[in-house]
Order: structure tokens, then sequence, then C-alpha cells
């Protein structure tokens, strides 16, 4: 395809993000670019541009844009059926509540669509597990959760957030919420009562600026909420599913959770797909009328994750993201070194990248980075987060990294 005449291009870009600030709601300031097409670690822009996705959408792309074996299943199923509700069954539903409850050495799966919708069925899961099965008084179950969480954005989840942009204004909140800083366990351990049913962590922060806890953490909160009759439930909705070298981001403390949280990478990029996955005792508080979804666990979303934790089977994108993570934190562990950054943190192909102010704000990084054909996002101001789909070549991942040491002056 020839590109447009550079004039015409630019006007193209700007009367896209025109007509999107004038017709949308203004819940995102995304980078000024419009993506036409996409494939692999790399997107096309109206205007003939490529860029190297160093974001994968927020991790829903871990298998790369266009994925063949996702687009496939897709399209097979979509020439098939596509939504029956949960009012009748469908034949991809069974085998994709086994594979998945497999994967995650679960027992039963109650799928949903979006990561939000994820972990408001696990606190609905967590308080009726409860009083069903722990016996707490009715009206008092709470759930210990952690400062700097990235949950979600509904009412109740940005009640227990910390984040000022996500609360404000949007109260009034819901209660059954204690917050205790991320990584402390003696907090943790002081904020567990009789009533608590789950602690609700992320293995690793994400929105945070991708926080990894202290050694031992996880292994201890596995010890404190076995001890004390808690539900341990960990959201690997970005961390899970191959991003950080393991399939979950709980196995490198060889921690099993009571309550796995999924999605993004569940729908490999294609279609929204969530799941809570836990055991009989804890999803098996559930009766029919009590909790659903008209899309959740539909042909066509079961027909692409079923699809997805085929080949995460293969472990084939844990070991990339294993290999290719080392690289990236020892290049990054570098520019850190040089005094170039100031810190970084992460695992796998997944790091958080603290900006020395003298070169800029986060944004500012990545609107540099976006002129250089490299796409990144900032959160928090000074941070920069960079995770490459799980298919990204070596070569490819070493051209974005000059990229940032060219916008840093290394």
């Amino acid at each position: 395809m020839t590109p447009p005449p550079a004039e015409d291009a630019r006007a193209a870009t700007e009367s896209y993000i025109s007509s999107s600030d004038a017709h949308s709601a203004h819940n995102y300031h995304p980078l000024p670019v419009v993506v036409a097409t996409a494939d692999g670690a790399w997107m096309t822009d109206v205007e003939g541009r490529r860029y190297l996705d160093m974001l994968a959408g927020y991790s829903a792309l871990n298998f790369g844009h266009g994925n063949r074996r996702l687009i496939e299943a897709a399209k097979a199923q979509l020439e098939r059926v596509t939504l029956t509700s949960r009012a009748f069954h469908h034949d991809r539903f069974a085998e994709f509540c086994t594979e998945l409850a497999e994967l995650c050495g679960m027992e039963m799966v109650l799928p949903m669509n979006t990561g939000a919708e994820a972990v408001e069925t696990a606190v609905k899961t967590a308080r009726k597990w409860g009083y069903r099965v722990k016996g707490v008084p009715d009206g008092r179950a709470r759930i210990v959760v952690a400062s700097d969480n990235f949950h979600g954005r509904t009412t109740t989840i940005v009640s227990f957030s910390t984040d000022p942009e996500a609360r404000a204004d949007f109260g009034p909140y819901t209660p059954g919420f204690d917050i205790v800083p991320y990584g402390d366990l003696a907090a943790l351990r002081d904020a567990v009562t009789e009533d608590t049913v789950a602690v609700l962590l992320e293995p690793i922060q994400g929105e945070a600026g991708v926080l990894v806890p202290p050694p031992g953490y996880l292994t201890g909160v596995r010890e404190l909420t076995r001890e004390r009759n808690v539900l341990f439930m960990a959201d690997e909705i970005q961390s899970g599913l191959g991003r950080t070298g393991r399939t979950f981001a709980c196995e490198h403390e060889g921690v099993v959770p009571d309550v796995y949280v999924l999605g993004k990478a569940l729908g490999g990029g294609v279609v929204p797909v969530s799941a809570v996955v836990s055991s009989e005792e804890v999803l098996g508080v559930f009766r029919p009328g009590e909790h659903g979804s008209t899309f959740g666990g539909n042909p066509l979303a079961c027909a692409v994750a079923l699809e997805v934790i085929a080949m995460l089977r293969t472990g084939e994108f844990q070991k990339r993201a294993a290999e290719l993570g080392d690289h990236l934190h020892a290049v990054l562990g570098l520019l850190a070194g040089a005094g170039k950054v100031a810190q970084v943190r992460g695992r796998g192909l997944w790091a958080g990248v603290d900006i020395d102010p003298s070169h800029g704000t986060g944004r500012e990084i990545s609107e540099k980075l976006m002129d250089r054909g490299v796409l990144v996002k900032d959160t928090h101001g000074s941070t920069i987060r960079i995770a490459p789909p799980l298919v990204i070549s070596k070569e490819d991942l070493d051209w974005g990294l000059d990229q940032l040491r060219a916008v840093l002056g290394a």
C-alpha cells in the first residue's frame, strides 16, 4: 500500500483525533497516534507509519496482534454459533471450563467477560463463601486488599482504590474492605479478623508501576490465609498467562492461591474473556439465579480461550517471556546503573521504568518514543511500562530498547 502524502496523512490523523475528542467522553488521554492495522508486535497508523508495540494492550495481547491460531479459531466459531446466553448449553462450554480448571490446577470455573467483572465476581464469591462455609455473621464479611492496587473501575472496586483519580467523585463507596500496605506481611496479619473472608492481591502490581513484592511475601500470605481460614485470591489478570515467564506470577514463589482471577490474555486480544477459577468448595456456593452474565462463557469466547490454553500448555510462551525478560532487565539494569533511569522493576517481559525527572515526565518520554516508532504508556507521572507481546523477536526488542537509550541520551 502506498502511503498518502505527508500533508494528507497528518490531516487524517488530526481529523480522527478531533472527531474522537468531540464525540467520546474524555476518560482516557491516549498518545496522538491512530492505529489502522497490526501484526505480531507491530502496529501501523493511518499515515502508514509502523510502531513497535511495547505495551501489548496491558498484557491482553500476550500472543501478539492477529495471531493466526487465535484468528482461525475465532473465524471457525463465527461460522457456527457466537452466543446462546447461559439459558442453554453449548458445545464449547464444558471443554473450556475443564481445560481452564486443569491449567490452573483447580476444579471449577465461573466465566465472565472483562477483568473488572471477574474481580466483582471474586468479591461476591468470597462474601458468599464467608457466610455459607466459614460462618461469618450476615453483613459482616470483610476483604483485605493492598494499597496502590488496580483491580478495575467499577463502583465497588474503586471503593478500595487508593488512587485519587480512580476514586474521586464516585462515592458513596462500598464498605467491607480493609487496605494495608503492599508487601507488608505484618500489617496484613494485623488486619485479618474473624470476619475476614478473603485477601485480594495482585502478585505483581501493574498499574502501580510493575511493583514486585518482597521475596517470601506471597508465601507468607499463603501461610497466613490458610492458618486463619481466609481465601487467598490472586488477581492474575495482567501478571498471568505467561507474562512473567511462568503461567502465573504466583508460581515464582511456588504458591497456589485459593482463587485465580483471570482476564486480558485469556481472550488473546480477540474477544473479552475473564474467569474466576477455584475449588468446588468455593465456587460451589453459587446456585442458579444468584450470579450471571449474558455473554460470559459464550461460544466465541470459549473457542478463542481454548486456543489460548492450548498455546500455554506448550510452555513456549512462558519460556520466551523468561528468556527475553532476562535480556530486557539486563539492558534496563545498565541504564539504571548509568544513572539514566531512577529505578527498574519487574519480572519476565514486564518492566516498570522510573524516569529521572531531568529527562522529562513519563508522558514526555512516551511521546518521544512514539516519534521514534515505539509505543509505551506512562503511569503515575514518572514511570513508563514496558510489556511487549511475548512473540516479539529479540532483534525487535533490542531495536525498541535502542530507541529508549537514544531518548535518554545513553
